[in-house]
C-alpha cells in the first residue's frame, strides 16, 4: 500500500512538473483570439491585446473574426477548439453579460464553458441630453422627467444594446418612464440626439465626447464607477445623484474550460503586466477605455455579477436581441 501510494504521488508530481514546463514554454505556436465583427470595438480591443502579446511572446497572435448575433457566433465557434490555451475568446458585455438572457437557447454557458483569464478594459457610456432640455444636470433631468412620464424621448443604438440597457437601468433606479426610440447603431442615435429629434441618450464615449465638445449635447455623467481619466471634469452617475449606478462596455479574455490552471495563470500574468505599462494604458485611454487588470477569480466573479444585473434589466424592460 505504501509503494502504491508513493506511485500515485510520484505520478501527480510528474504531472505538475509537466504542466509547469508547458506554461513556461508557452506559446510554441501561433495563438488565436476569436471575436465578433471586424471593425467593432471588440475587434479593436482584441487587436490591441494581440499586438502587445505578439511583442511580448515573439509568437504571432492572430485575431479571428466571426460576425453575428452580438459576438455569440464567435464564442460558439471557439467551443470547437481544444482547451490548450491556443484559442482565446474575447469576452465582452454582449456575448457574456447580456446574451444569457437575451437569447433563450444560447448554445453556451459563459460561467460553465470558459475559464476567465482577465478583464482588459472598460468603456463607460455617457448620459447625454440635447442642450435645449431645461435640465442642467442629472438631478434636474430626473426631476424633469418624473413630472412628464412618457414624454421624454430617448434614443438607443438598438434593442439589446448597451445604449438601450444603460438607459433602462437609469429608468429602473430613478423611477422614470421614458419613451424609447431604437436606431440602427450609435452613429444614428448620435445624429438623432444632436438634431433634437430625441432629448436623451446613453452613448459610448467615442460617440459621446465629440457631441459634448461641439456643444451639440450636454453631458450629465459617465456611467463608470470612477471618473473617466480622459474626461475628468465629467462626474460619475453616482456623484451626479444615482448612488451605485454603473454600466460599462467591458472587454476581457477567456480560455476554454479545462484549460490547465498554469496556463491561465501565465496568461493572466502576461496580460496584467502589459496593462501596467504606461504607454499601453495611455493608448487605451485615448481610445475611450480604462485599463481593467484583474485576477481570474475577480473576472469570473464580475462576469457572474454582470449576467445577473443585466438579467433584471432585460426582464423588466422587455428588451430583445436584434
Amino acid at each position: 500500500m505504501r509503494w502504491q501510494a508513493f506511485g500515485v504521488a510520484a505520478t501527480a508530481a510528474a504531472a505538475l512538473l509537466c504542466t509547469a514546463a508547458r506554461a513556461q514554454d508557452y506559446p510554441t505556436k501561433p495563438v488565436r483570439i476569436v471575436t465578433g465583427s471586424a471593425g467593432a470595438t471588440n475587434d479593436i480591443m482584441a487587436r490591441h491585446i494581440a499586438h502587445h502579446l505578439t511583442e511580448r511572446w515573439g509568437r504571432q497572435v492572430i485575431v479571428e473574426n466571426r460576425a453575428g448575433a452580438d459576438g455569440t457566433i464567435a464564442v460558439i465557434q471557439a467551443l470547437k477548439a481544444p482547451p490548450d490555451g491556443y484559442t482565446l475568446i474575447m469576452c465582452y458585455t454582449p456575448n457574456f453579460g447580456t446574451a444569457p438572457t437575451l437569447y433563450k437557447n444560447l448554445a453556451y454557458d459563459p460561467v460553465r464553458d470558459f475559464a476567465p483569464i482577465s478583464n482588459y478594459a472598460a468603456t463607460p457610456l455617457m448620459l447625454l441630453a440635447h442642450p435645449s432640455l431645461p435640465a442642467a444636470n442629472l438631478r434636474e433631468f430626473i426631476a424633469f422627467a418624473r413630472k412628464r412620464p412618457g414624454q421624454v424621448i430617448f434614443a438607443s443604438a438598438g434593442g439589446g444594446t448597451a445604449s438601450r440597457l444603460t438607459t433602462e437601468l437609469l429608468i429602473m433606479q430613478a423611477g422614470l418612464k421614458l419613451l424609447h426610440v431604437p436606431y440602427k447603431g450609435s452613429g444614428a442615435a448620435s445624429v438623432a440626439l444632436m438634431s433634437g429629434e430625441v432629448q436623451f441618450s446613453s452613448l459610448v464615449l467615442p460617440n459621446a465626447l465629440p457631441l459634448v465638445k461641439a456643444g451639440k449635447a450636454r453631458a450629465y455623467a459617465v456611467t463608470s464607477r470612477n471618473r473617466f481619466s480622459g474626461a475628468p471634469d465629467i462626474p460619475t452617475a453616482a456623484e451626479a445623484g444615482l448612488p451605485g449606478f454603473e454600466s460599462t462596455a467591458w472587454f476581457g479574455i477567456c480560455a476554454l474550460a479545462r484549460t490547465p490552471v498554469d496556463l491561465v495563470a501565465r496568461l493572466n500574468r502576461d496580460i496584467n503586466e502589459i496593462l501596467r505599462n504606461p504607454a499601453v494604458r495611455n493608448s487605451l485611454i485615448v481610445q475611450g477605455a480604462d485599463p481593467m487588470p484583474s485576477t481570474p477569480e475577480e473576472f469570473g466573479s464580475y462576469i457572474r455579477s454582470e449576467i445577473e444585473k443585466w438579467r433584471k434589466v432585460i426582464v423588466a424592460s422587455g428588451a430583445k436581441a436584434e
